[in-house]
């Protein structure tokens, strides 16, 4: 009786830490794409044309 309590703990417990493992993929995933997205602000227009000097890149 003792071993099926425990196994149904154990489940559960895999359970939630799967759960918390899924939202943290999301986030770096998130993160990722947030680093990743335009980092010299070419969409923005806050990168310097060519012939400019490099000053204030936005990294």
């Amino acid at each position: 009786m003792n071993e099926v309590s425990e196994s149904k703990l154990n489940a559960a417990r895999v359970k939630e830490l799967q759960q918390q493992v899924d939202d943290l993929k999301e986030l770096v995933n998130t993160l990722l794409s947030v680093i990743c997205e335009e980092p010299d602000g070419v969409s923005s227009g806050a990168a310097p044309s060519f012939g400019q000097p490099p000053l204030n890149y936005c990294m």
